[in-house]
């Protein structure tokens, strides 16, 4: 996937581009369903106002941001609503084939850790598809978010991984999982997952590494999904990023752009925007 750094006019353009492609009524689906029965953790800044810039364009309700800072343990949160995972997910399958192996005591296969990498670094569909079958698809993943402290996420009927439903808190839980202490994973579980998401392969390094420091590196998993029947795109990222001094788990879904690099540039506006309004309430 290749796409340009937008300037600030051609950010402009692609905002008025959405703006009107999200008029159109084949974009009414319930793509994004209703608030979680389950109460998001209390949040120490609401994103609303920080975030207008972005939400005024995109619609209230086509985004949710969530983030943790690591040291406070406070949240900043946008939104409650229920988005398509697309490929984020993938890290959840890797976590719950991780979690299963410790369960089993043993160690992954050869096979199993070349799928990973496949999964993790490239974003490879088919390598997904052989490891979500291998954890038992929605029944696995399900199972093991229990225990990883996922209390928002549905795995996906079938063998349609990607239409996994989750919530941005419920991502930046995934994150807390995979990089702090306080997790099932055991620590070489965690190790793993990371180092697969610090080498991200070049092309899809974008998303809420957008708000990370410069040369402060971003552990990341992107996902982007364009629908069959209104032929828009959900878009989300999430990340381990350090800026402005903290390091924060951050999560941002989209869905109903009008094409994947506009979702890609307010999914970088509203990371940006989140984190370092977030980061100067901590210090």
């Amino acid at each position: 996937m290749t796409w340009a750094v937008a300037t600030g006019a051609m950010f402009l353009g692609a905002a008025t581009a959405y703006a009107a492609h999200r008029l159109d009524p084949a974009d009414r689906r319930p793509s994004a369903g209703p608030a979680p029965s389950t109460p998001a953790p209390a949040a120490s800044m609401n994103l609303t106002s920080t975030l207008a810039a972005v939400t005024s364009l995109v619609g209230s309700d086509k985004m949710s941001v969530a983030l943790l800072d690591t040291e406070s343990g406070k949240w900043a949160t946008y939104g409650e609503a229920v988005f398509d995972t697309a490929s984020i997910v993938k890290v959840d399958i890797l976590s719950t084939l991780l979690l299963q192996a410790q369960d089993a005591r043993r160690k992954l296969t050869a096979h199993e850790r070349d799928l990973a990498t496949e999964m993790i670094e490239k974003s490879d569909n088919d390598a997904t598809s052989t490891l979500w079958t291998g954890i038992g698809e929605a029944t696995g993943l399900d199972s093991a978010n229990k225990r990883l402290g996922l209390k928002e996420t549905t795995g996906a009927d079938g063998t349609a991984w990607g239409l996994t439903r989750t919530t941005a808190v419920d991502q930046v839980r995934l994150l807390s999982a995979v990089f702090g202490e306080k997790s099932p994973l055991d620590t070489a579980s965690r190790t793993y997952i990371q180092q697969l998401m610090y080498h991200i392969a070049p092309d899809q390094d974008w998303g809420v590494s957008a708000a990370a420091d410069p040369g402060r590196p971003t552990a990341l998993k992107n996902g982007w999904l364009q629908r069959s029947q209104t032929h828009l795109w959900d878009v989300n990222s999430i990340g381990r990023v350090e800026t402005n001094g903290r390091v924060l788990y951050a999560a941002v879904l989209m869905n109903g752009c009008s094409t994947e690099e506009v979702g890609i540039r307010f999914v970088e506006q509203a990371a940006r925007s989140a984190a370092t309004a977030f980061a100067r309430t901590l210090t």
